[in-house]
């Protein structure tokens, strides 16, 4: 589902224009995303809770070159989902696997 699949959803669920709609959901995420940036965590009931994490600095390698370098500390939004979203019972998507090649047999 992408952005304005969301926005028809929430319109014809809460009785909104989709105009409306976009708004609001506009305004939570521009309200999310300045309460993790200022450090607060945000508690929805049931559903989940949003918080920022740190990741320490630490020291990496480049792929291309093998190189050690440093990677900086980074402050990533995170969402932990509740119980209600713990407990769906969707069936989970199959995957494709790819068949093995037969084993070779030892003489």
């Amino acid at each position: 589902m992408n952005k304005a699949e969301l926005v028809a959803k929430i319109a014809d669920g809460a009785g909104l224009t989709k105009v409306l709609a976009e708004k609001a959901l506009n305004g939570f995420i521009s309200t999310t995303t300045a309460a993790l940036k200022a450090g607060d965590k945000i508690t929805l009931v049931g559903f989940g809770a949003f918080s920022a994490v740190t990741r320490a600095a630490r020291t990496g390698r480049s792929p291309q070159t093998g190189k050690t370098m440093k990677i900086a500390e980074k402050t990533n939004g995170k969402f932990t989902p509740g119980k209600s979203l713990k407990d769906l019972t969707a069936k989970p998507v199959k995957t494709v696997k790819a068949a093995k090649a037969p084993a070779k047999k030892k003489k």
